[in-house]
């Protein structure tokens, strides 16, 4: 039987198919007593542009950090979804296919997030030695793992 890790992980690498991002897709899923309370992926806010359609060849402009300068990341995109529904997040538990950049990781701590289950190193990813994100998390008591298939599929 597959666990709901493998469930939740599963779900966001096919959610991530959903980004417009020309640079790299990112997916998130937010889980609560064993039940998905919202989904998001990486792109640009609802009605502005879809960077795969607006620049297919190079995506969107670079802000002064050098990120996108209009895409949310996914783990702002479903925690945005549900606050916008008055979903309660206090307890959840985020599974995301790149951990959480320091921007996102304050606000997943802010909105009471308790564990993060994540596929790949946004430090790896972004080419930097250190996992803000996650040291931030980790050093104000939420549960971190990388994700490890639990269940073999057939």
């Amino acid at each position: 039987m597959r666990s709901f890790d493998d469930i939740y992980m599963d779900l966001a690498q096919n959610i991530a198919l959903k980004s417009h991002c020309v640079k790299t897709k990112v997916g998130a899923v937010l889980a609560k007593d064993t039940r998905i309370i919202s989904l998001g992926y990486n792109g640009p806010p609802a009605h502005t542009h879809n960077c795969d359609e607006e620049w297919p060849g190079t995506g969107c402009q670079r802000s002064i950090k050098g990120g996108c300068s209009l895409a949310l990341h996914a783990e702002e995109n479903a925690i945005l979804y549900a606050a916008k529904n008055k979903v309660d997040l206090d307890g959840a538990t985020l599974y995301v296919t790149l951990s959480p950049c320091l921007s996102c990781a304050r606000t997943v701590y802010t909105m009471g997030i308790k564990k993060v289950v994540y596929l790949n190193s946004y430090a790896a990813y972004k080419g930097h030695g250190v996992e803000e994100g996650l040291d931030f998390l980790l050093r104000f008591g939420v549960e971190v793992c990388q994700y490890k298939p639990q269940s073999i599929t057939a």
